[in-house]
């Protein structure tokens, strides 16, 4: 199977050499075409499989055949859930559309920057649009476009914007659509509580899921490590500095604890950076292009950078807290190990959230061996599953808050602080 086979003009397959794709990914060869012949499509792949590109190439190629009408309307709305992401699908467009004969106006926008700029940028219309819902609702606010021209609308971690934190602004915004229009989603999971309202969405959908199979299934090495909560960043510095990590992306909780842990390790003379929503955008933008660029050799992020981002030759994700969805788990591991790079993925476990590590061991289906490292080994007991306690004995509330860490995958109140 080759780009030319799938439909894809002459521009399009000169911008895709230039990349080096020799063929197409799975989610490529099936949505491509399926894009192309103006269908809904909702696309389930794994992270790392090319999924940015299924939907840029045939959305680019579709657009290139029409005109953008005068005035400030959109042509093409692509929604994502973060900066990040949204500035990432804007480089890839702007890679793949260099070579078409017409240029084609887009605009990624989202918070964190002045709204004034983005306002005049969309004085005459844009034929691409990639936004944060968010900030698209600013700008709505503002008159600054008009989204009744939209004939195709992309629903990029469809997933997270579904999601109820996502649900009244993307209500907002679907009232503003046409009816009738191309709706596109991806993303890596569609847990069920998202599924019906994304058959709301879509009309006599195509779907494509592209299951990971032996030969495309992203090589990631899982490994599960007990250790007590207060000596998680001794453990952290004690790996990095044992097997010479040079790029290592670790998932905490907070934004707290990204500055913390990262001035930890810091002190230790390892170059760590923080990545949270609190940050300004320019701050944002700066760690994560020094974390590419291997300036920086650790970055602790919260699960803003979970979704979507392409880290190239990242050779370590850790698992600092455990993430409290199931789904992220998926999202969060899938940052290393793509574009046939091996990679591994490090979760820390304790006492307060065995219980919660199970519970994302069942819904992956995985049955992962726990490993203790020498000088770290754990003194504190794992909470037992709770199981209705004693018959005529009231639970206490030390035991009660043990079972809430267990189910929520959070240690105990009780736990000190990391060093």
């Amino acid at each position: 199977m080759s780009f030319s086979s799938l439909g894809l003009s002459q521009p399009l397959q000169h911008a895709v050499a230039e990349r080096n794709y020799s063929s197409p990914t799975p989610i490529q060869t099936l949505a491509i075409p399926v894009i192309l012949r103006g269908a809904d499509v909702w696309a389930s792949a794994q992270t790392g499989s090319g999924k940015t590109a299924a939907f840029v190439l045939p959305i680019l190629q579709l657009l290139s055949a029409g005109t953008r009408p005068h005035g400030r309307f959109v042509r093409a709305l692509i929604l994502v859930p973060t900066r990040e992401l949204a500035a990432q699908i804007g480089e890839s467009i702007q890679r793949y559309a260099r070579h078409l004969s017409e240029p084609l106006k887009t605009l990624t926008l989202h918070g964190g920057v002045s709204i004034n700029p983005q306002m005049m940028a969309l004085g005459r219309g844009a034929d691409i649009l990639v936004a944060t819902p968010g900030r698209l609702l600013d700008l709505l606010d503002h008159n600054a476009l008009s989204l009744s021209a939209v004939s195709i609308l992309l629903l990029d971690e469809a997933d997270r914007l579904l999601e109820l934190g996502f649900a009244k602004e993307f209500g907002r915004i679907l009232a503003l659509l046409p009816a009738s229009r191309q709706s596109l989603l991806f993303s890596a999971t569609f847990p069920p509580e998202v599924q019906t309202i994304a058959q709301s969405l879509l009309r006599d959908p195509v779907r494509l899921n592209v299951a990971a199979e032996p030969q495309n299934k992203p090589d990631i090495h899982q490994r599960v490590i007990e250790v007590d909560v207060p000596r998680r960043t001794q453990l952290l510095r004690h790996l990095i500095e044992k097997n010479q990590w040079t790029g290592v992306l670790v998932f905490v909780a907070t934004k707290y604890s990204t500055e913390h842990v990262a001035e930890k390790l810091r002190t230790a003379g390892i170059k760590a950076t923080a990545l949270h929503g609190e940050l300004s955008q320019g701050a944002r933008t700066q760690a994560l292009a020094e974390f590419k660029a291997g300036k920086v050799q650790v970055l602790l992020a919260t699960d803003l950078a979970a979704r979507g981002l392409d880290i190239v030759q990242l050779p370590v994700v850790v698992n600092y807290d455990l993430p409290r969805s199931a789904v992220d788990y998926t999202h969060r591991i899938g940052r290393t190990g793509r574009a046939g790079e091996a990679g591994i993925a490090i979760s820390f476990v304790s006492a307060g959230t065995h219980a919660h590590f199970r519970l994302i061991e069942k819904r992956h289906r995985l049955g992962l061996p726990r490993e203790q490292i020498e000088g770290f080994e754990p003194t504190e007991l794992a909470v037992p599953d709770a199981a209705g306690g004693i018959k005529g004995k009231r639970k206490s509330r030390k035991d009660k808050l043990r079972e809430a860490a267990a189910r929520s995958g959070k240690p105990p109140q009780r736990a000190k602080l990391d060093p």
